[in-house]
């Protein structure tokens, strides 16, 4: 069925076919996979009394699980008490940064990057005006990145190019000739410069214009662009720009549920208005009405009853989707576990070990939004401050260190229970007290679950308590 639907989606021969795949992932998660189908579910037969196959209409129930999936994982990714701390011994550097992370509201754009990234691929652009340091997600749909041969993780370039109606450029201030036609948008960065073109119409083959008056030099030496593979495998499109999508091995099952349930639902219909069936020789001039306060006089040999449908179909739909959302989760490693089997309050590590196939796609996420994103985006506003006079929190940072190493300090995947807390107080205790580990590294590993942000600041506060008491 996901075939059929999406031969259904138009092909525009002027995009890859790249874009056209990342396209209908993109409808199955924004839940407009089926705005292509003609009819709407309810309906049986087209104007002309035929019948309309199921393939053509709209399922009536939709059960959005890919998209589930993908939030579930996303928020033990990037969400208020999962997005991870950035570290460095400099301290003006790790100040710095922790204070951007706040004033630019980082988390909002990783987790959009995160959650409309895992069809596939995704990209955060940095900007740097009058001195603020900005981060915006860019769609890599109609994006092309171009990468150094001899070195093939960094960015020579980067070139967004997609079709839009004149009317669109018109009302954005562009002087347009034919408001009516298609014209082609393109703007592309380099180490160098941020390249606004004139937009031309879709039946030219002239070379666009560079705009002027929207160009930009940033002068940083890179591309302010972090490009992320969402996950490692497959790439889902075949280009090696992209990884493998998140939900991909889930969206046949998920299309199979909104069928099963959208019948089952029919069904119900038909059983709350059932059809009256009359065995003939029945009664010429008697009046049939439906329903049971009225009777209903027959011939002597004729019959009359209705035609129901039995309960034990709907109860058979049910459990056969109840089994499609298992194996889907079960691929996608999605969030299988159900509330009502919990009798009880579990600790951290129950739930962990509970909900072990979503914690497993949410470490791979890390690999490449934190390790691989997030640090990128840290280090290009370390290089930055090289170029800029940058402004966080109201302060001038001046130059940072871009030798500074910088690491994640990822907090735990689920809330510690009180009696987790104790034995883990008890276990540091012991290691720092025997010499196994630094009273610093104690620190480090409690700080994301006492919410301790500066941690050199929190071995001082200790050693002023400690003081005071000999005192």
């Amino acid at each position: 069925m996901f075939d059929t639907i999406s031969a259904l989606v138009p092909r525009d021969p002027a995009y890859p076919d790249r874009t056209r795949t990342l396209d209908i992932l993109n409808r199955l998660l924004t839940g407009t996979f089926y705005n292509v189908l003609p009819y709407s579910f309810n309906e049986e037969r087209g104007a002309g009394g035929e019948y309309i196959p199921l393939r053509n209409r709209r399922p009536s129930v939709r059960y959005p699980l890919c998209r589930l999936v993908v939030e579930d994982s996303v928020a033990l990714l990037f969400s208020e008490g999962h997005f991870p701390a950035i570290d460095c011994p400099d301290a003006r550097v790790h100040e710095a940064l922790a204070n951007l992370v706040k004033e630019a509201r980082l988390n909002l754009v990783m987790t959009e990057a995160a959650i409309r990234g895992s069809v596939g691929s995704a990209a955060i652009l940095m900007r740097v005006l009058r001195g603020r340091v900005f981060f915006n997600y860019l769609d890599t749909l109609y994006l092309t990145p171009v990468w150094d041969p001899e070195a093939p993780d960094d960015l020579l370039s980067v070139t967004e190019r997609y079709k839009v109606r004149g009317t669109i450029l018109a009302t954005n201030g562009y002087d347009i000739e034919d408001p009516d036609q298609e014209y082609w948008f393109v703007r592309s960065w380099d180490t160098d410069t941020e390249t606004w073109f004139l937009p031309s119409p879709t039946t030219s083959a002239r070379l666009p214009d560079v705009d002027l008056a929207r160009t930009i030099r940033h002068g940083l030496g890179f591309v302010p662009v972090a490009w992320i593979r969402n996950l490692p495998g497959f790439s889902v499109t075949g280009d090696p720009n992209d990884g493998a999508c998140t939900f991909r091995a889930a969206v046949e099952t998920q299309i199979e549920i909104d069928y099963q349930l959208s019948q089952a639902g029919r069904g119900l219909k038909y059983s709350s208005d059932p059809t009256l069936l009359i065995k003939e020789p029945a009664s010429a001039d008697s009046e049939i009405v439906k329903g049971a306060g009225n009777a209903l006089i027959v011939s002597e040999k004729g019959d009359a009853r209705l035609l129901e449908i039995g309960g034990t179909a709907s109860a058979a739909v049910i459990e056969y989707v109840r089994m499609l959302r298992e194996l889907a989760l079960e691929s996608v490693h999605g969030n299988r576990a159900s509330p009502d089997r919990m009798t009880a309050a579990q600790s951290g590590r129950a739930l962990e070990m509970l909900n072990q196939g979503l914690v497993w796609l949410a470490d791979s996420l890390r690999v490449t939004y934190g390790e691989g994103a997030l640090l990128a985006l840290m280090r290009m506003v370390v290089k930055a401050s090289q170029k800029y006079s940058l402004i966080i929190a109201g302060e001038q940072v001046g130059s940072l260190d871009v030798d500074a190493a910088l690491s994640l300090r990822w907090p735990d995947w689920y809330p510690v229970s009180s009696e987790d807390r104790q034995r883990d107080a008890q276990t540091l205790s012991v290691l720092a007290a025997s010499g196994h580990i630094s009273r610093e590294t104690a620190i480090k590993t409690l700080a994301p679950s006492y919410d301790i942000e500066d941690i050199p600041g929190e071995l001082s506060r200790i050693e002023t308590d400690q003081n005071q008491k000999v005192r």
